[in-house]
């Protein structure tokens, strides 16, 4: 069995990839999005994760691991929202490279923060489990958003879409989508 460095590390690069292919083809058109459009896209996503989890079957083509794979990138398009002071609408290949890598670089040593205090407990988790902390976790965004960011405790919205991303990436290689080990 690989690492869950290596593991996690070739699942953010394939979502990369597919993120500088999407870029290609529509530029950086989700720029127009404000934060609260973003996680209602990312809440449909994983509410269709759910629901195809539930039934056991699924009318629509598009696997189970696309719509991980899309709530990564969704996490990242937010993050660079919330970190991206400017509101240029066209960021040029290099620069959204250094984005992205930017804000997995974070969210990666998040991950191992918490996996060395949490000893890998992810890896006994069921991924029925992980997509329900998912939907909880956008429920929380949705409220603090509805709050215009107001919080008395909580860690707000950027940490939410951390967990988000690792919460992802868990249930890709708990189902070896990406044939990762």
């Amino acid at each position: 069995m690989k690492s869950t460095e290596a593991e996690y590390q070739e699942i953010i690069q394939y979502c990369q990839d597919l993120f500088t292919k999407k870029n290609k083809d529509y530029g950086t058109s989700w720029r127009i999005l404000r934060i609260p459009s973003i996680t209602d896209q990312i809440f449909i996503k994983a509410q269709r994760i759910r629901t195809i989890q539930e039934k056991g079957v699924q009318k629509v083509s598009e696997d189970v691991s696309s719509e991980f794979i899309g709530i990564i990138n969704y996490c990242v398009m937010a993050l660079i929202q919330i970190a991206s002071s400017e509101g240029k609408q066209i960021i040029d290949e290099s620069d959204l490279t250094t984005l992205y890598n930017i804000q997995v670089n974070e969210v990666k040593e998040l991950l191992f923060n918490k996996n060395h205090d949490y000893g890998e407990a992810w890896r006994d988790m069921r991924v029925s489990s992980m997509t329900d902390i998912i939907l909880m976790k956008l429920l929380r965004i949705k409220q603090i958003e509805d709050n215009q960011g107001y919080t008395l405790v909580s860690e707000g919205v950027k940490a939410g879409y951390q967990d988000i991303i690792n919460y992802s990436v868990f249930c890709l290689i708990k189902s070896n989508s990406l044939q990762t080990n």
